[in-house]
Formats: structure tokens, C-alpha cells, sequence
């Protein structure tokens, strides 16, 4: 029983760089999506997409993101919030991921969003994880 979907996401995506995998499959769910949704807005994967033909569940495949060195684009993912401790912040307690360099992703009441969507908007949120 999977107690932090979220969480084994990130260490799905984190073992698959460290492979050089091309792509990773992960079960889907919509908060997943929408933190897919916000990691290619951002530029760190190429693309993703739901498949539900294989599982009923369905599985969210995503494309990761290498640049010309073959080096991946994502240099680190950390989750944040867990079950048993959530991490919430206010628009002026927002966190900044290695000064600017990455983004923190934010569950909101106006959906998923990055560190400085949540400040042009001035939400605040649930802090989900930092990728750099």
C-alpha cells in the first residue's frame, strides 16, 4: 500500500534520470497531472500524457528532458509536504528553491502552481516539492 503518491512520483522520475531512461510510466491521478502540467510549462520535461488503455487506473507517461551533454534538465527533486507533516506558507513566507533557480510547486486553491505564480497572484499554499 502506497502511503505518498506524490512522493513516489518523484523518486520514479529521480531513479529513471539516474538511469537515462527516455521515458517513465507512473500510475496517473490528477494532482499528478497537473504537477506534470506545471514541470513542462517550466521546461523541465518534454511532454506527458495519460494512458489508460493498460491499467484501469490509467498510467501517466512522462518524457524526460536532456540537454545536448546528455546531462538531465532536473538536477534535483525533494518532496516537501508528507502525510504525516504538511508544510503550509503564505504568499509572503513563499520559499525560494537555490535562490531563484528553481521552483517550489504549490497546491493551491486555484490548482497546482509554481513559487511565483503563487506570489503574482498572492495565494498560499501546501509546498509539494522543489525541483531545481
Amino acid at each position: 500500500m502506497m502511503t505518498d503518491p506524490i512522493a513516489d512520483m518523484l523518486t520514479r522520475m529521480r531513479n529513471a534520470l539516474a538511469a537515462r531512461h527516455e521515458r517513465v510510466h507512473i500510475p496517473a491521478s490528477r494532482m499528478k497531472q497537473e504537477i506534470a502540467r506545471v514541470l513542462q510549462e517550466e521546461g523541465y520535461i518534454h511532454d506527458f500524457r495519460v494512458d489508460n488503455a493498460e491499467h484501469p487506473q490509467g498510467l501517466l507517461g512522462i518524457t524526460l528532458k536532456y540537454d545536448a551533454t546528455n546531462t538531465s534538465v532536473i538536477r534535483g527533486l525533494r518532496k516537501i509536504s508528507t502525510p504525516g507533516k504538511r508544510h503550509y506558507v503564505s504568499c509572503q513566507e513563499m520559499p525560494k528553491v537555490l535562490e531563484g533557480a528553481g521552483i517550489a510547486i504549490i497546491s493551491t486553491s486555484r490548482g497546482i502552481l509554481t513559487d511565483q505564480q503563487c506570489m503574482a497572484e498572492n495565494v498560499g499554499g501546501e509546498v509539494l516539492c522543489f525541483v531545481w
